[in-house]
C-alpha cells in the first residue's frame, strides 16, 4: 500500500474511510467527522476525524496497522468519563472498545477475566454476585476496565493494580501480549505501559467473602460518593492528589469552590470536580483548570497535575 502523508490523507475523508474498512474482516464500520465530545461525560469538545467501535481484536489490530502505515494517530476513548476533548477536535482515528469481545466478563473461581471495554461497575456487581471481595470500590468509578488500568484508577484507599494478576494488551503494531503483574510498572494514577499500548483484557483476583458483607460495603461507598460528589456533568477528579494535601481540600482552602469560567464551574460539593453548568466549551474548562493550577502554585507552591485526560492537540499537563 502506498504511503500517503497524514496531511494529505486528512483531506481525503472518503478515501481513507474506505481504506480503513477494507482492512477489517469482521464487519467493523468506520465513521467520519463525529462529534466525539458528545461521547464524554462532559458533553463538550470538538469532532473526531474518524471513529470506530471494532467488533474484534482482529479488526482492531488491522486498523492499528493501517493507521501506523499512514502515520495517523490513534486515540482510545473508553466511556469518556475521564476525558476533555479540546474544541479543535481529535485528529486521526478514535477507537471505542465497546462491542462483545472487548466487554465480556467471566468468573472462574476467585478470578474474574474482563475485557477492557467492560464497565467497572459491572465488574464490581459480578464480583459481588460471586461472593468475591476487594472490587467494591470499582462500583463508583464511571469508566471501563481499560481506562481503569491505564490510570490505575482508585477510590476509598484501593486501586486497580491491587487486583490485577495479569493483563493482555496490543502494541501499536497490532501485536497482542499477555504479562503478569510482576512485569507491569505502575504508580499512583498511572500505568506507564498503557500510555502507549492498548489494554485488551485483565484477570482480577478477588477474595471469598459473604454476599451481605460485600453488598453492605458497596452500599456504604455509594452513599459516601453521592454525598460528597456533584450530580452535575463532570469528568470526575480533575487533578491528581499532591503528596501533602488532597487536591479537593487544597482547592477549597484557596476559596475556589463556585468559581466559573463560561459554562464551567468548580463544584460547590467537591473542589476537585469541575462541572458543566450548561453550554460549557472545552476552552472554558481549560481556562478554569489553568486558573486553579496558577493559584495553587502562586499561593501554596503546589504544582497540580491533571488526572483528567486532555485530548486533541493540547498537551496534557499531567
Amino acid at each position: 500500500m502506498k504511503f500517503i502523508s497524514a496531511d494529505s490523507v486528512l483531506t481525503r475523508d472518503d478515501d481513507f474511510k474506505s481504506i480503513l474498512e477494507s482492512v477489517t474482516k469482521d464487519g467493523t464500520i468506520v465513521s467520519k467527522d463525529i462529534a466525539i465530545g458528545e461521547f464524554t461525560t462532559l458533553r463538550t469538545g470538538g469532532r473526531a476525524d474518524w471513529f470506530t467501535e471494532p467488533n474484534t481484536h482482529r479488526d482492531l489490530a488491522a486498523l492499528i496497522k493501517a493507521c501506523r502505515e499512514y502515520d495517523l494517530p490513534v486515540t482510545v476513548l473508553g466511556l469518556g468519563s475521564n476525558f476533555l476533548v479540546v474544541d479543535s477536535g481529535v485528529r486521526g482515528l478514535t477507537v471505542r472498545l465497546k462491542n462483545k469481545q472487548f466487554a465480556d466478563i467471566e468468573t472462574n473461581g476467585n478470578h474474574i477475566r474482563c475485557g477492557a471495554g467492560a464497565r467497572m461497575k459491572k465488574v464490581a456487581i459480578e464480583a459481588k454476585t460471586n461472593c468475591l471481595s476487594g472490587m467494591e470500590f470499582l462500583e463508583g468509578i464511571p469508566g471501563t476496565i481499560g481506562g481503569g488500568l491505564r490510570m490505575n484508577a482508585g477510590a476509598w484507599g484501593s486501586e486497580m493494580f491491587q487486583l490485577v494478576e495479569s493483563i493482555s494488551y496490543m502494541d501499536m503494531g497490532g501485536e497482542i501480549f499477555e504479562i503478569g503483574i510482576r512485569e507491569i510498572d505502575f504508580s499512583y494514577r498511572c500505568c506507564s505501559l498503557l500510555q502507549n499500548h492498548i489494554a485488551l483484557q485483565a484477570t482480577l483476583l478477588g477474595q471469598p467473602d459473604r454476599f451481605e458483607t460485600i453488598a453492605d460495603r458497596m452500599d456504604s461507598y455509594s452513599k459516601k460518593r453521592w454525598n460528597a460528589q456533584p450530580k452535575a456533568r463532570s469528568a470526575g477528579c480533575i487533578f491528581k492528589n499532591p503528596d501533602l494535601i488532597a487536591a479537593g481540600k487544597l482547592i477549597d482552602q484557596l476559596g475556589l469552590k463556585g468559581v466559573s469560567e463560561g459554562g464551567a464551574m468548580v463544584s460547590e460539593e467537591h473542589g476537585n470536580f469541575i462541572v458543566n453548568k450548561g453550554g460549557a466549551t472545552a476552552k472554558d474548562f481549560l481556562k478554569l483548570i489553568e486558573h486553579i493550577r496558577q493559584r495553587a502554585y502562586d499561593e501554596r507552591g503546589v504544582d497540580l497535575k491533571t488526572e483528567v485526560q486532555i485530548i486533541g492537540g493540547v498537551k496534557n499537563h499531567g
